[in-house]
């Protein structure tokens, strides 16, 4: 396992994570350590790859979504570069949005992200 990440992360990237105990903030923590280790391209495919298989283990494939995944992903890496921060605590205290699922409402209409297309391809905002 990877010291340089947290415990959380280098579970999640041996897939050794409980779906149902894995939080919103969860999520933006892993992501978060993993862009700064991996870089954007590598943690889309593992970040993906990973929740794919937690949904599909905890029998609901039906709710991965990967335009959720990606936005999110894509807008934690935007804030990475955007906000001055030190750590994780730092960069949350200072993009309390983040923590909202809901944040995306602001890019996207509800039956654009709950669509089944939203699920299987990645679509941009209108």
């Amino acid at each position: 396992m990877n010291t340089d990440l947290s415990k959380l992360t280098q579970h999640f990237e041996v897939h050794e994570i409980d779906p149902s105990a894995f939080r919103h903030i969860d999520h933006i923590e892993v992501v978060y350590e993993m862009l700064h280790k991996h870089g954007f391209l590598t943690t889309l495919t593992k970040f993906s790859e990973t929740i794919k298989s937690m949904a599909t283990k905890a029998g609901v494939p039906e709710k991965f979504n990967l335009t959720i995944t990606l936005a999110f992903l894509s807008l934690i890496a935007e804030r990475i570069h955007r906000t001055e921060h030190s750590d994780f605590e730092e960069f949350i205290v200072r993009n309390k949005d983040l923590l909202s699922k809901r944040t995306l409402e602001k890019l996207y209409s509800a039956e654009r992200l709950d669509s089944d297309l939203a699920r299987k391809v990645f679509l941009l905002p209108t």
